[in-house]
């Protein structure tokens, strides 16, 4: 399924927008099947830039909080860190993508959600599913919480990003482009490759001088213009749910690879995530 990164990275300077969640209102851009490497280290850091920017006061202050000092109140710089764990956490991996039927344009949860094992629930939307009912038991005064939220925060940031990526909900026997070879300018690659990497790098380098914050910021300024009509579009859930990756996958803009819709999803996600806890 298409989404928002190619004009993220090709057409920033054309167009912008994405991103929700209240708890932490987080919505950005990353990772597919376990040969893969989703959206790259460039990609996911965009996505979470952009979706830290759009955070209400509550959730900024919660991912702050969240986030090892470390990382200097920067959820972008560590966007990536699921990518660099799931060769240890060798359960996360699958939790990357979804595979579904070659040949059947569309995605059913209850069909495609799961992993190579069959265990259902295993895919990049039962995980974004998982982590937002994680978040949503968030607290600042809890000194125990009875989850790890600084890696559920990392994991829904990168996943939201994830499921984004036209191939991390690709065919099954393709492994979402990962066996089909191409060509990107000179460079032999395979196909989701070039979309988890080469397309964002290129696009940085050619129009943005390999300066990753002026991509960030063209962005973040056409979500306020030339994409400002359709924010609202992106960052809307159905049926009063505070995530809903079945819609991320299913809905038109999936089809549409001009607009950055995941950093708006994870923000609008965050945001309504706090919402919801601090809400009595």
């Amino acid at each position: 399924m298409m989404s928002c990164i190619f004009s993220v990275v090709l057409g920033a300077k054309e167009a912008m927008g994405c991103g929700r969640i209240q708890i932490i209102t987080l919505c950005s851009l990353l990772l597919l099947f376990p040969v893969i490497h989703g959206w790259g280290t460039v990609g996911h850091l965009t996505v979470c830039r952009i979706a830290q920017s759009r955070l209400s006061k509550a959730a900024a202050d919660a991912v702050k909080q969240l986030l090892p000092a470390y990382a200097e109140n920067d959820l972008g710089s560590l966007c990536i860190w699921p990518d660099h764990v799931k060769f240890i956490y060798h359960w996360s991996s699958a939790l990357h993508y979804i595979n579904t039927p070659d040949n059947l344009c569309n995605y059913q949860y209850n069909r495609d959600c799961k992993d190579e094992n069959g265990e259902k629930g295993r895919c990049v939307a039962g995980a974004i599913n998982n982590y937002t009912s994680q978040l949503l038991g968030y607290s600042s005064h809890s000194s125990q919480p009875k989850y790890n939220l600084t890696q559920a925060l990392l994991f829904l940031s990168h996943f939201i990003g994830d499921i984004h990526q036209p191939l991390h909900v690709g065919f099954t026997s393709d492994k979402g482009g990962n066996t089909i070879d191409v060509h990107w300018y000179t460079r032999k690659q395979n196909l989701h490759h070039i979309w988890d990497d080469n397309i964002v790098e290129t696009a940085e380098e050619r129009f943005y001088d390999s300066n990753v914050e002026e991509l960030v910021d063209a962005i973040k300024q056409n979500i306020t213009t030339e994409w400002a009509d359709e924010v609202k579009g992106w960052e809307a859930c159905s049926l009063n749910k505070t995530a809903c990756p079945d819609v991320y996958v299913s809905q038109p803009h999936m089809k549409e690879i001009h607009k950055p819709c995941c950093s708006l999803t994870i923000s609008s996600t965050l945001n309504l995530i706090i919402h919801c806890i601090t809400t009595p």
